[in-house]
């Protein structure tokens, strides 16, 4: 097997998760959506800014980066 740089790609398939969320919370995520198309000019459907809101979430919690198990 040749020695690469790049490592094999981690599984990228999308997993569908659904969730019920209070009003008032998906009143704010809508309000957030509307920030973003301002700040950016550019629409993004709540489908793709959550994933992106709970990965930087994730990332900035330092608790959780030091506590989870590393990644292959």
């Amino acid at each position: 097997m040749p020695d690469l740089k790049l490592g094999k790609l981690p599984d990228r398939s999308p997993i569908k998760v659904s969730i019920s969320i209070m009003p008032d919370l998906a009143a704010d995520l809508s309000a957030y959506a509307e920030l973003y198309r301002e700040a950016y000019g550019r629409e993004e459907t709540l489908a793709d800014l959550v994933p992106a809101m709970l990965t930087a979430f994730l990332a900035s919690d330092r608790a959780f980066v030091r506590a989870r198990p590393v990644r292959k």
